[in-house]
């Protein structure tokens, strides 16, 4: 059985010791892809190197995180902007609004996104999307920008079933990760209702790891916990999760075999 993993920064210093050996073993887990969101300047060559470390299994994106948004934002994203003319990247992204640790630069981060949604209808890439105490602005913000040429995830999806329904209608897929194993997170009888149709999986490595491994670094391997609690929820077989994610992966990242 194999999955694909939407969102793991492995290119991350808490993998820098053994990040060979945490490719690999996802890939024994299998983890067939594993997509990176890029996240600010610095990180893209790492990210990069990992993609030519595995070929075929590492794929980057490009993007700027709204906790690396400031005053210089603007400055960044045309420095960022010169890599789309150097490399092939999957998606755009880690962008969005995160008002859970700072609102300092909250116009800059919206700023910031929306450049980003340009970027992604430029390229007809998915728009990888962080709404950290952020959903209803994210959705807000959004909203008026989508059209056809727009898709994405909304990454570690943890809103209602309404929020839910918005974001589906949008066109965009929800990252399901590691909370949907936390007791009363409320994730798993969201989407419950909505099955797994518009779901894909990720981790948010090094970050909010599943139970059993609740408090210990995050890593791709650890999806098919995830898948299982997904199917034990929606009351699809583990074999019927897999294929209806990577299926979503896939056509989010434009890597079907009829859109290649």
């Amino acid at each position: 059985m194999k999955f694909i993993e939407t969102h793991a920064h492995i290119y991350s210093k808490k993998f820098s010791e053994d990040v060979t050996a945490v490719v690999e073993r996802s890939i024994e887990a299998g983890i067939d892809k594993i997509f990176m969101p890029n996240i600010d300047l610095e990180s893209i060559e790492g990210m990069l190197a990992l993609e030519q470390r595995f070929p075929g299994h590492c794929y980057p994106m490009l993007g700027l995180h709204p906790c690396d948004v400031d005053k210089n934002f603007e400055k960044i994203l045309t420095e960022m902007e010169k890599w789309w003319d150097k490399h092939t990247f999957y998606g755009v992204g880690e962008t969005g609004i995160d008002l859970y640790w700072d609102k300092t630069y909250l116009e800059e981060q919206k700023a910031a996104l929306k450049i980003q949604v340009d970027w992604a209808k430029e390229k007809q890439l998915p728009l990888i999307l962080h709404c950290r105490e952020s959903l209803d602005e994210t959705i807000e913000l959004l909203a008026p920008l989508v059209d056809k040429r727009l898709t994405g995830i909304f990454h570690c999806f943890s809103g209602t079933l309404a929020q839910a329904k918005q974001i589906i209608e949008m066109g965009f897929y929800l990252g399901i990760g590691g909370t949907l194993t936390y007791k009363n997170s409320g994730v798993g009888a969201v989407i419950g209702e909505l099955g797994p149709e518009h779901l894909v999986l990720e981790t948010d490595s090094p970050y909010l790891s599943p139970v059993p491994f609740r408090g210990k670094r995050n890593s791709p391997e650890y999806i098919p916990y995830i898948a299982e609690k997904m199917a034990e929820f929606t009351g699809f077989s583990i074999a019927e999760v897999s294929e209806i994610t990577n299926r979503n992966a896939l056509k989010v990242f434009k890597l079907l075999p009829d859109e290649l």
